[in-house]
C-alpha cells in the first residue's frame, strides 16, 4: 500500500465537517479487525483507514496545519500501514482494575515478542515489536505496543488459498492461542497482502 500523503488528508476544517461519518465508517471497520487474546489481550489490526483516522485524529486534537507538524505526522504513523508483505498491528493490554494492571504490567514485561502468527502448514511467526521506541522498562511493560508480522511468499500464497491462520501469546505468564481466526477478520487481512 502506498504510505499516506499530505495532499490525501482532509483540511482541519473538512475533517470538522466529515468527521462524523468518517469515524463511524472506521469504527465499524475497526470492529472487523480486533480481535480478544483471552481475557486481557487484544490486538486491532492496522491497515490504511485505520491509520489514517489516527492521522486525522492527532491533527484534530492538537490543531495542527502547517506543513511540518502534518509532516511529523505522517512520519511517525506510515510505517503503521502494511506494506503488502506483513500484517501490522496494535497490542493493548486491557486490566479495568487499576492495581491488577499496575501488577500485570509488571508481570508481563517482553509480552509484545510472544505474541505469534501461524499459518496452515508454515512455522509460527512471532511480532517484531516496538520498532519506533522502547515501551519497556526495567519494571514494566507498555500497556500499548506496535507490531508487526513479516509473512514470506510461502505463507501470503497459502493464505490466499484458503489456509487457516493461527494467533497466539506465548509468554510465561499469559498464554492464549485462537487455533482460527474468524473469518471477516481474515478476509480483511488478506486485503493487507494485495
Amino acid at each position: 500500500m502506498p504510505p499516506i500523503t499530505r495532499d490525501s488528508l482532509m483540511s482541519l476544517e473538512q475533517y470538522a465537517r466529515e468527521r462524523p461519518t468518517f469515524r463511524a465508517r472506521v469504527l465499524a471497520h475497526k470492529q472487523h479487525r480486533s480481535l480478544a487474546l483471552g481475557e486481557h489481550l487484544n490486538l486491532l489490526f492496522e491497515d490504511e483507514l485505520t491509520i489514517r483516522y489516527q492521522i486525522q485524529e492527532m491533527l484534530r486534537i492538537e490543531k495542527i496545519f502547517e506543513e511540518d507538524g502534518i509532516e511529523g505526522e505522517l512520519e511517525a504513523y506510515n510505517p503503521l500501514v502494511p506494506d503488502g508483505g506483513n500484517f501490522k498491528a496494535t497490542l493493548l493490554i486491557e486490566y479495568p482494575d487499576i492495581e491488577e494492571r499496575r501488577r500485570m504490567l509488571a508481570r508481563l514485561k517482553g509480552i509484545e515478542d510472544a505474541i505469534w502468527i501461524q499459518v496452515e502448514g508454515c512455522e509460527r511467526v512471532f511480532a517484531i515489536a516496538d520498532e519506533d521506541l522502547e515501551r519497556e522498562n526495567e519494571k514494566k511493560t507498555s500497556a500499548v505496543h506496535f507490531l508487526r508480522f513479516e509473512l514470506n511468499p510461502e505463507m501470503k500464497n497459502r493464505l490466499k488459498q484458503g489456509a487457516l491462520l493461527a494467533i497466539g501469546a506465548n509468554h510465561p505468564e499469559y498464554a492464549a492461542e485462537m487455533p482460527t481466526i474468524p473469518e471477516n477478520l481474515r478476509s480483511s487481512l488478506l486485503v493487507d497482502l494485495a
